[in-house]
C-alpha cells in the first residue's frame, strides 16, 4: 500500500477547532439565532442552542483555529514537526500561509479526516480573515487527479464510504503509541476558554500530527519513527 509514495514529499498536519465565544450568551443576538437555525436538526433530546454551543468549534462559521501543528519527513524514519498557535487566529494564519507559500505548489497536505475537516476548515477561515488560499489548499477549477490531497481515513476505506475509523483506533490496531493520552478533541474548548492552557492543547495537536504520520508509515510497511528520532522546531 502507498508503495511509490515519497513521504518526503508530504506535509502531515492536523488543526485544533474552538467556538468563537466562551459561552453562548456573548454571540451577538443574530449571531445566536443563527446558530439555533444551524444545529436545529443535530440536537436531540431537546437539547437547547445553548446547551449545544460547545460543540460550535466544529463548524467554520462558529469555530476558530488556535492550532495548526505540522510534520515533514527528512527521510522514511525522522520527522521534524512545527506548530502555530495563537489566541489571533489571523496572525496564526497569516504564518501558516507564510509556511505554505514558500513550499512547493505540488507539496502534498495528508490529515486523518482532513478532506471533510481541516482542509475545508482552513479555507472558510482564510476567506473570513481575509487571507488568500495558498495553492495547496486552494481546489477550486482541479481535476479530482490534480488535488494533492492525502487523508488517511479516507486510504483506510478502501471504498467503503459508510465507514469512519477515528486516529485513535488505528493507532491501537497498528500498535502506534495512543495520541489521546492526556485530552481529547471534545475536552479542547474547555482547556482553552476555561484553563487558557493552549500549550496543552499545542502538544495534543502535535501528537496527532506524529500520529498520523506513523500511520503513513504503517501503511508504507515501514516501521514508524520513535520519540527519539522526532526534531521539534520553534
Amino acid at each position: 500500500m502507498l508503495a511509490q509514495l515519497d513521504l518526503k514529499s508530504i506535509l502531515v498536519l492536523d488543526i485544533e477547532t474552538v467556538p468563537q465565544c466562551a459561552d453562548f450568551n456573548d454571540l451577538p443576538p443574530h449571531f445566536q439565532k443563527l446558530w439555533d437555525l444551524k444545529t436545529s436538526y443535530q440536537r436531540k433530546n431537546q437539547e437547547t442552542a445553548e446547551e449545544f454551543y460547545q460543540r460550535a468549534g466544529i463548524w467554520a462559521e462558529f469555530g476558530k483555529i488556535i492550532c495548526i501543528s505540522v510534520g515533514v519527513f527528512v527521510d522514511d524514519k525522522r520527522l521534524r514537526v512545527k506548530s502555530f498557535y495563537d489566541h489571533n487566529e489571523t496572525d496564526l494564519l497569516k504564518e501558516f500561509n507564510h509556511l505554505l507559500n514558500n513550499q512547493p505548489a505540488n507539496l502534498m497536505l495528508c490529515a486523518h479526516n482532513g478532506k471533510e475537516f481541516d482542509f475545508p476548515y482552513l479555507c472558510r477561515r482564510m476567506l473570513i480573515n481575509g487571507l488568500e488560499i495558498p495553492v495547496q489548499l486552494n481546489i477550486a477549477g482541479k481535476k479530482p487527479w490534480e488535488i494533492n490531497h492525502l487523508d488517511t481515513l479516507e486510504l483506510w476505506k478502501f471504498g467503503d464510504y459508510k465507514n469512519y475509523t477515528s486516529l485513535n483506533l488505528l493507532a491501537a490496531i497498528f500498535n502506534i503509541p495512543t495520541p489521546k493520552d492526556d485530552i481529547d478533541g471534545s475536552m479542547v474548548a474547555h482547556v482553552y476558554w476555561e484553563e487558557n492552557d493552549l500549550e496543552r492543547i499545542k502538544t495534543y495537536c502535535q501528537k496527532d500530527v506524529i500520529t498520523t504520520a506513523r500511520l503513513l508509515q504503517r501503511f508504507k510497511g515501514l516501521p514508524f519513527t520513535e520519540d527519539n528520532e522526532i526534531t521539534y522546531v520553534d
